[in-house]
């Protein structure tokens, strides 16, 4: 696991919105597949990413994916692809036909099973698994990852690339990208900030598989984990 740390949350998404493009420059004939999830932290990284990143990317190389949606239409103020288009989608020169999203106001276990042959059809498949170039993951501080929290490890193993699921605080409906499509990734990225984050941080970088987010950290073929200083305030 590569730990990059650095003073606040703005630095490390610049360096995280710097790296995609990194990778992007090494072969620049193809394009890349991106998954997204949802969040506070992401959100200010896609502002960042849609405003002094804007004319450095190549817009037209990237697909866009989602890691998890919760079950709401995309106008509802929880859902991650109505976030995502707001703050980057609508302020960049990308195309409709390179946005596949998670259609959170469809049956929860039926679009979970359209969006697994969506990505089946758009990715590289290996032994069944869609093959994202990069997953971008956060952390809640109860450990979850992805709409996988606590309990739900099933979810970590099954076969299902995507899955429906709930929040078991609230009972919220949602859909996730499930273990396998997580740590199979040719990249694995976590981005996490905020000392009310720095025990699951530990816990991912020096414990065992101690929550699903600690799972994926310890399982994932390469991980790269983006912290802030108050994250990292217990490494």
């Amino acid at each position: 696991m590569k730990l990059i740390v650095e003073k606040n949350a703005m630095e490390v998404s610049r360096k995280l919105i710097l790296r995609i493009l990194d990778i992007m420059n090494e072969e620049p004939s193809r394009n890349y597949s991106i998954a997204l999830s949802g969040g506070s932290t992401p959100a200010q990284l896609f502002d960042l990413w849609s405003s002094e990143y804007k004319q450095e990317t190549d817009w037209d190389r990237i697909l866009f994916f989602w890691v998890d949606e919760r079950c709401v239409p995309p106008t509802h103020s929880d859902s991650n692809y109505g976030m995502t288009k707001k703050i980057l989608l609508d302020k960049v020169p990308i195309a409709e036909a390179q946005v596949f999203r998670l259609q959170g106001e469809a049956d929860p276990v039926l679009e979970a099973a359209r969006y697994t042959d969506l990505v089946r059809d758009k990715l590289q498949v290996k032994n069944g698994v869609p093959i994202f170039d990069i997953v971008l993951l956060g952390a809640g501080d109860d450990g979850h990852t992805s709409s996988i929290f606590p309990g739900q490890e099933e979810l970590l193993t099954t076969t299902a690339p995507y899955a429906a699921c709930y929040n078991p605080y609230n009972g919220q409906k949602r859909l996730a990208l499930t273990g396998q499509p997580l740590i199979n990734a040719n990249l694995t990225i976590f981005l996490i900030t905020g000392q009310n984050k720095s025990t699951v941080v530990l816990d991912m970088y020096k414990s065992g598989d101690t929550g699903p987010a600690a799972y994926v950290a310890h399982h994932a073929k390469q991980v790269e984990l983006y912290i802030d200083k108050a994250a990292a305030i217990e490494l």
